[in-house]
């Protein structure tokens, strides 16, 4: 193979490209491991608060499967790199290529139906509202939320009507009302009365300007996003470009150990031919394999 031959960078050794597929799959290969950790001490935490409505959209679930398939498909690059194995590193390089479409066809999917989009957030908020003292998982997600963005249930407050405990025919002593992180506080670390959204779900919007946070979630969420636009695109770049980034790599290689197999064979054909047809072969185009060096 001559010079003109080699394709695409022609800067990029095989060595450089090989260090950064390795260093690249192998800090995401950790990075799985310790989230797949993570989910699952935390689905062992949760399996006595389990329901089974909720198992699925768990939080443990989620990182179990997010840890389970970063670890696999780093492992596959990682394996790939050190053999040079095509097969694998193919299989690395459209995994993240597959992936990175997905992320970006599910953004603009969950953009131009929008609206479908708000509403299968909300049914599911309000599926979670029904289990909110048998699941500890959305109920410390909840909690934080409502405290966090200053608003109560899904959609809107009366969402918590569909709970058995604050239905309004209930007997308990929530009944009619909603949980104290729905509560307006006007200080800062204040504690709130935790009978503060007591039988409010019996008053008007009005009525409740001062006590509680009437909008919803959602409309609360979405509007945060749209005030901190630089925080959500740098997090979505954060996200997609370490993708794009192992693709790019993962392709550049793949040319390098197809040129180096184009110019030596394969690997087992130099194990089993003689030392000297060995150096005779290699010796002349060992600047080949560094392309980043001048020709010797």
């Amino acid at each position: 193979m001559s010079d003109d031959d080699v394709r695409y960078c022609e800067r990029c050794s095989y060595i450089f490209l090989k260090l950064i597929l390795f260093a690249y799959a192998i800090i995401w290969w950790l990075i799985g491991g310790f989230i797949l950790a993570i989910g699952i001490y935390a689905e062992v935490e949760r399996q006595r608060y389990k329901t089974l409505e909720g198992v699925f959209l768990a939080p443990a679930i989620i990182l179990i499967l997010l840890g389970i398939i970063m670890f696999i498909v780093s492992l596959v690059g990682l394996v790939g790199s050190l053999r040079d194995n095509l097969t694998l590193l193919k299989v690395f390089m459209y995994t993240l290529a597959v992936c990175l479409i997905l992320e970006l066809l599910g953004g603009i999917l969950a953009l131009a139906f929008r609206h479908q989009t708000v509403g299968l957030v909300n049914k599911n908020i309000r599926k979670g509202i029904v289990n909110y003292y048998d699941d500890l998982d959305f109920k410390n997600i909840m909690d934080f939320v409502q405290k966090r963005f200053k608003c109560c249930g899904g959609q809107e407050y009366t969402d918590w009507s569909v709970n058995m405990y604050h239905n309004c025919s209930a007997l308990s002593p929530s009944a009619c009302g909603v949980p104290y992180t729905c509560c307006i506080t006007t200080k800062p670390n204040e504690v709130a009365n935790t009978m503060c959204g007591y039988k409010v779900l019996e008053k008007t919007r009005l009525e409740l300007i001062e006590i509680i946070h009437i909008r919803g979630c959602t409309d609360a969420f979405f509007i945060w996003l749209m005030d901190n636009y630089k925080i959500m695109a740098g997090l979505l770049l954060g996200i997609l470009l370490p993708q794009f980034f192992g693709v790019v790599v993962s392709w550049l290689y793949m040319t390098r150990v197809e040129d180096a197999i184009s110019e030596y064979g394969h690997y087992m054909d130099l194990l089993d031919s003689s030392a000297d047809e060995r150096v005779h072969k290699e010796q002349p185009h060992v600047a080949k394999w560094f392309r980043c060096m001048p020709e010797i």
